[in-house]
Formats: C-alpha cells, structure tokens, sequence
C-alpha cells in the first residue's frame, strides 16, 4: 500500500488512461443509500473492496473531509500502522495492491464513518465509485450491465447515465 498526494493521485489517473468517473458524460450510474445500521457499513466496505478490485490495483482518493465529527485518532493510528506519518491533506491518496482488498476496505469503512467523501477508482475500471459525505455512493460504469451485481445486491435509488444526474 502506497500513499499518494493529490499530484500523484492526478498522475495515477493520467498514467491509466482515465479521468474521474463522475465526469464522463454517458457513464451508467448506480446510486446507493449507504446502510443502516452503521454497523452494516464494515459489510458495505467489505463489499466493495472485495468486488470492484479484481485482484488489480485501486486508488481510494479522499477528497471531501471536515464536515462532520472526524475519529482522526483512529484513522492516523492505522495509517501510521503503515508507516506513513503524513496528514490527510498531505496526501489524501491511498493506492491499494491487487492483494489488499482487506486495507481498502478497512480504510474505505473508517472515511465512510468519518463522514468523508472520496472515490475508489479501479485500475480494472469494470466499476468505479464515489462515495459522499452525504451518506451515499455512486457506482460508475461504461457498461450498464457492469452494475449489476450492485443492483442485485443493495437495491439502487436510480439507474441512469451521469449526464442525466
């Protein structure tokens, strides 16, 4: 596992051909209420990391924090468990091996219960998604049928290309 900064979060992106997914006009979208109770979160996390992966690297890039109350103990005890010393806005970049689905999503369930927002972008790029601040995620993919294992499993609010949001 790699902590990047926003630069190299942005070189990440160029360097697999991509931009962010929710900027790509007539992307499929997926949208979905995060869980409650909280504790179905770690499920959530689990979830995701276990299935956008396929064994290929992922950046979780944080983009959206201070809004809501934070457990910044927590989040800097297990990032520094890491080795890495540095502070969210320093490096808000976290790129994850195809192996350590576990770490994404142990750091993916910390942000979301922090209340922060971000994106799980895919070096697979089957789906990506954004998560929010706002209690949501949304899922993006080219292909709508990509989504569907999302749809099977959480039930989506609306299913509609991201130029129609």
């Amino acid at each position: 596992m790699r902590f990047y900064t926003k630069d190299e979060c942005e070189q990440w992106l160029r360097g697999v051909g991509r931009v962010k997914p929710d900027s790509i006009p007539q992307t499929h979208r997926a949208h979905v209420h995060y869980p409650t109770p909280a504790s179905r979160i770690l499920y959530l996390a689990q979830w995701v990391a276990g299935s956008l992966m396929y064994r290929q690297p992922a950046l979780m890039w944080i983009t959206e924090w201070g809004i809501w109350d934070e457990n910044w103990h927590l989040y800097y005890k297990l990032r520094q468990s890491y080795g890495d010393v540095r502070l969210l806005h320093e490096s808000p970049g976290h790129l994850f091996l195809g192996h350590e689905s576990e770490d994404l999503a142990s750091f993916l369930q910390v942000a979301i219960l922090n209340g922060w927002g971000g994106y799980i972008l895919t070096q697979a790029d089957y789906v990506n998604a954004f998560f929010s601040h706002d209690e949501y995620i949304d899922f993006f993919a080219e292909l709508d049928e990509n989504l569907a294992g999302i749809r099977k499993e959480f039930g989506t609010v609306e299913h509609q290309t991201a130029r129609e949001v």
